[in-house]
């Protein structure tokens, strides 16, 4: 009986190869410990640069944040300025509007004048005290404009608009006025 020796070879050869397959195995396993061992530092860098990425774009966005804030401020007051701007070329037009009434009121009161002075004392006195409304109207409504003009030159973005169109000259002209025009009507009726 022959011995299959071929077989035996072929045995062995297939025994070692599975003893082999069985070391590697384990020692894949035992090197895993030491490649762990090795990656915690990586992974501890890779963490740590993650962080200061992180940082930095917290950093930038509030830089961002702030700086956007810092324009929104100044487009409001620039806005601010602009409506103050506005309500005092507003007082202005109003207070020169005043001005010209009042000297419309004075030179058409001229044209009366000489038939208004033949009539007797009443039609004089109220032509005299409405020249002096109308003339009175007229000084503060310049008066007005130049304070109106001073604020405008010294407003920034906190100044009330009521600085422009409250002051007492201003509020006195339109009055004036009325009186003045008030008593060339009594004049003329009396």
């Amino acid at each position: 009986m022959a011995v299959p020796w071929l077989r035996l070879l072929d045995g062995v050869l297939g025994a070692r190869d599975v003893v082999r397959a069985v070391r590697q195995r384990t020692v894949a396993v035992g090197d895993g410990g030491g490649v762990g061992a090795m990656e915690a530092p990586l992974a501890g860098v890779v963490v740590g640069a993650l962080r200061e990425a992180f940082s930095r774009d917290s950093e930038r966005l509030e830089l961002e944040r702030q700086r956007l804030d810092d324009e929104r401020a100044r487009a409001e007051a620039a806005l601010r300025l602009e409506l103050l701007r506005q309500t005092g070329e507003r007082e202005l037009g109003r207070l020169r509007l005043l001005s010209m009434v009042a000297l419309a009121g004075l030179l058409g009161s001229f044209l009366l004048a000489s038939g208004l002075m033949a009539a007797g004392d009443g039609p004089r006195v109220a032509l005299g005290v409405g020249w002096c409304c109308l003339l009175g109207a007229l000084a503060a409504s310049f008066i007005a404009q130049a304070e109106v003009g001073r604020v405008m030159a010294t407003a920034h973005a906190r100044t009330p608009a009521s600085d422009l169109t409250d002051t007492r000259t201003g509020i006195a002209a339109p009055w004036c006025v009325v009186a003045g025009l008030a008593m060339l009507a009594l004049a003329v009726l009396l």
